[in-house]
């Protein structure tokens, strides 16, 4: 099974093992996906799987600057001219549904959007705006049973316009401290009715949103991104992860794949293998790896497939760099966040 040979995941056949993960790139003026997005995407259809960055359900789900969205007819059509160009290249396309939940700022919501989380405990640190530079984290509003509500459905409405726009399948973004993992750690989830205050409580809303948009696309189609042990986005350690996580993994069985985020902790190689087991399905893997320590991966039975950040940036043709054992270029990290083509679109390939 090598990283670089093709492999069925689901009803996908896929070119390599090879994913590209998602990555904000704040390119999306108004929340719209432009024909930047087309190229950057294309350029890198040779990846296996792509997954998009981060996309948001709703206004309420923005939270960063120039991040693109999924929830109107205009977002459809645009998005449907990168499937087409991607597919059209040989590659498969995924769209990552992303709510940022309390890593949001008003100034980079449209009007009427509304900062919510599962409580209303504000992150430390500080939130980019075009209009002001860094600004403090706000306190979210805590969400009521209406917000949940809507906001459940907000996905699975989104994941239809993903499937309408030609997307491949649909990720939901549960890690890295945005809502979905929000619902799932006491830190941010200090509820008291019947989404927070136990393990199976906390896992409720995830559970539930998972359900419905499977429920509306086909559990096939739907993935699902996890960090556990993260402290991402101000998310203390505590010490029920390993009881969160296999209380979720059991609700997983049959989505296309489970998306993990490595750890740097002796206990996520055990959690890993106890949630691949649980859950039973295809495992991607992120986080730190080369060609060689992802070929190990696979090797051991830990992964499915792999995916790649940073280094899709600066090598749109990653996988043929990393057949060849050719060197790396490397991104310019003053250009990950920055609107137009510049550190997007204009890093060249070997055969340029």
């Amino acid at each position: 099974m090598s990283l670089f040979s093709p492999f069925r995941l689901g009803p996908l056949q896929l070119a390599n093992r090879v994913a590209m993960a998602p990555m904000t790139r704040s390119r999306a003026e108004g929340s719209l996906p432009n024909e930047l997005h087309r190229d950057y995407y294309v350029q890198r259809a040779s990846a296996g799987l792509i997954i998009t960055e981060g996309t948001a359900p709703s206004p309420n789900a923005l939270g960063y600057a120039r991040i693109p969205g999924l929830f109107s007819a205009e977002h459809v059509a645009r998005w449907r001219k990168v499937t087409e160009g991607v597919h059209a290249a040989g590659g498969k396309i995924i769209a990552q549904l992303m709510h940022v939940g309390r890593i949001a700022h008003a100034l980079n919501l449209p009007e009427n959007a509304r900062v919510v989380a599962p409580s209303a405990v504000r992150a430390e640190g500080q939130m980019y705006t075009d209009q002001q530079g860094l600004q403090p984290h706000p306190t979210p509003e805590a969400m009521s049973a209406s917000d949940l509500h809507e906001a459940r459905d907000e996905y699975r409405s989104a994941a239809m316009r993903a499937i309408e726009a030609g997307f491949d399948g649909v990720e939901l973004h549960g890690a890295n401290g945005y809502l979905l993992e929000q619902f799932l750690h006491p830190h941010t989830n200090r509820r008291t009715d019947e989404y927070g205050g136990s393990v199976e409580r906390r896992i409720r809303f995830v559970a539930e949103t998972i359900e419905v948009t499977a429920a509306a696309i086909g559990a096939e189609r739907l993935a699902i991104r996890l960090s556990p042990y993260s402290t991402y986005n101000d998310l203390p350690q505590h010490d029920m992860v390993e009881a969160q996580y296999l209380a979720l993994a059991g609700k997983l069985r049959g989505l296309l794949y489970v998306h993990l985020v490595r750890a740097a902790r002796d206990g996520f190689d055990a959690l890993a293998s106890d949630i691949r087991r649980a859950y039973g399905g295809p495992i991607i893997l992120n986080a730190g790896f080369d060609a060689a320590s992802a070929q190990s991966a696979i090797d051991a039975g830990q992964a499915d497939m792999v995916s790649f950040g940073r280094p899709f940036i600066a090598n749109p043709d990653l996988v043929l760099r990393m057949q060849k054992g050719a060197e790396l270029a490397v991104p310019d990290h003053a250009k990950f966040y920055t609107p137009g083509a510049n550190g997007y679109t204009d890093y060249p390939s070997l055969s340029v």
